[in-house]
């Protein structure tokens, strides 16, 4: 994944990793964020699908904290 001061991040504060699909552009993968892992992604805006199903568009400088499987978006 791709750090940067104008990417997403994300933080999984759940006991078990966390899976989000990440769509930029035409591409699609799946991100694994492990239990108390920070990861960085999506620096020019995306879509994902969280880990409940939802779906979210991204522009690259949000904050999201998966808390028992749902995902908070700062």
């Amino acid at each position: 994944m791709v750090a940067g001061a104008h990417a997403a991040s994300v933080t999984n504060t759940d006991p078990g990793a966390q899976i989000l699909i990440v769509t930029e552009g035409s591409g699609k993968i799946e991100l694994v964020v492990e239990a108390g892992a920070t990861v960085s992604f999506c620096p020019a805006g995306c879509f994902i699908t969280m880990p409940s199903g939802d779906r979210e568009t991204l522009n690259g400088s949000e904050s999201i904290d998966i808390i028992n499987g749902a995902a908070v978006i700062k």
